[in-house]
């Protein structure tokens, strides 16, 4: 359940637009004219905040502050601050997040460090998860030793429950966007001596996660979709403080050694979740995702999922009327905030939309991937999107030569 009446009208979604508790976020954002952002589940769109941090941070700290912005700026504490931020938006205590490399990277640290706390050394990655994770647990095993299991979609709690490994896995599916029960999978997991490393990237920021109170442990997710951090924005990890104080990162870089400037050849690790820092953090990145997270300031999560959730079930149910199949699960409590449409020419389509001011994107494939970030798009704007999307299937106004040629980013 969303709260909502699905609308059957542009003028019943502009009624849904004006009365939303979110219809003020949409402000915050530097969306351009004329156009209709359907990625946001891919690259969230720029906020007004944090283009002008990006301009403060470059120009002033850096440009004047120099070296010593590193204390006079606050550089040096933006990996704990920006993760108190995000903390909030998982539910976890605000020490518990620390902002660091990129996925891939924490994804690679966490798995290892978890390897001796597991009750086997075995690496559990599903056939459907998002690709680097299933490279960085087949990279891992290789160099480790560790057993690699790539099981069928779905299999992955089975084969925890067997093995009592470490399972890698997406809260929500970049492809399907089904959503994992993660109290469920965590209670599995206890039983089994298992441990789970959560992929947040497609739900933090859109759903109304639980993480502490669903068991959770270990976590890391990415920042630049649902968040708005910008393009290669740094990436977060969650880990519970009682079990981080029992693993070890497998790359102990210097920011997270306990007193990095005692520049003493030894190495000790920091406290709780600050053991997972590595090297020097991108100073303008982070600033930019700083200020991109006040766009959630004073928002309510409850609402951000509803509202996501609600404009799914309309892609659903117009789609169904042009007859494309959806591939997203139909119930709006086992979606996350993008729908995903199979057509056999779901590239050349999806062209053909962004050539008409609309911009969704494409996973090989099949799939169209239509993202429905709650703190700026409309109702309207996916009503409008399903027009267009119809017109573009019945007249095969896909079927030109430029639509079909692939770029290198789909």
């Amino acid at each position: 359940m969303t709260g909502y009446t699905l609308p059957h009208s542009r003028d019943a979604c502009a009624a849904l637009d004006a009365e939303n508790p979110l219809r003020a976020a949409r402000e915050r954002f530097a969306l351009p004219e004329g156009i209709i952002y359907l990625d946001g589940h891919s690259l969230g769109p720029a906020t007004h905040g944090a283009l002008a941090r990006v301009e403060q941070a470059a120009k002033r700290e850096w440009a004047e502050g120099l070296i010593r912005s590193w204390n006079t700026a606050g550089w040096i504490d933006l990996p704990h601050t920006v993760g108190a931020k995000l903390a909030r938006l998982i539910s976890v205590d605000a020490d518990a997040v620390i902002v660091t490399d990129s996925v891939s990277v924490n994804l690679f640290k966490l798995a290892a460090a978890a390897l001796p706390v597991a009750r086997s050394r075995t690496l559990i990655v599903e056939a459907s998860e998002f690709p680097t994770d299933q490279y960085v647990a087949e990279g891992l095993a290789g160099i480790s030793g560790a057993r690699l299991m790539r099981v069928e979609e779905d299999r992955g709690l089975e084969a925890l429950m067997e093995t009592g490994g470490i399972l890698i896995r997406s809260i929500v599916n970049y492809r399907t966007s089904h959503v994992m029960d993660v109290a469920e999978a965590e209670a599995m997991a206890h039983t089994s001596g298992g441990v789970i490393v959560w992929d947040l990237s497609h739900a933090t920021g859109v759903l109304e996660l639980n993480l502490a109170n669903s068991g959770a442990r270990l976590a890391s997710g990415c920042t630049y979709k649902f968040l708005n951090g910008g393009p290669g924005a740094p990436s977060f990890v969650y880990a519970e403080a009682e079990l981080a104080r029992r693993m070890a990162s497998p790359i102990s870089g210097w920011f997270g050694h306990a007193d990095p400037f005692a520049f003493t050849p030894g190495y000790a690790p920091k406290d709780g979740v600050a053991r997972f820092a590595a090297g020097t953090p991108g100073v303008l990145s982070l600033s930019a995702l700083d200020a991109a997270l006040d766009a959630f300031e004073g928002l309510a999560l409850r609402d951000v999922c509803a509202k996501a959730r609600a404009l799914g079930d309309l892609v659903i149910a117009r789609a169904e009327g042009i007859g494309l199949e959806a591939i997203s699960p139909r119930a709006a409590s086992m979606r996350g905030g993008h729908v995903s449409l199979r057509h056999e020419q779901g590239y050349a389509i999806v062209q053909a939309l962004i050539a008409r001011g609309i911009i969704p994107d494409f996973r090989a494939p099949d799939a169209m991937r239509f993202g429905v970030a709650p703190l700026y798009v409309r109702f309207v704007d996916v009503w409008d999107a399903m027009d267009q999307l119809a017109d573009i299937v019945e007249t095969r106004a896909w079927d030109r030569p430029e639509f079909h040629a692939r770029a290198k980013v789909t």
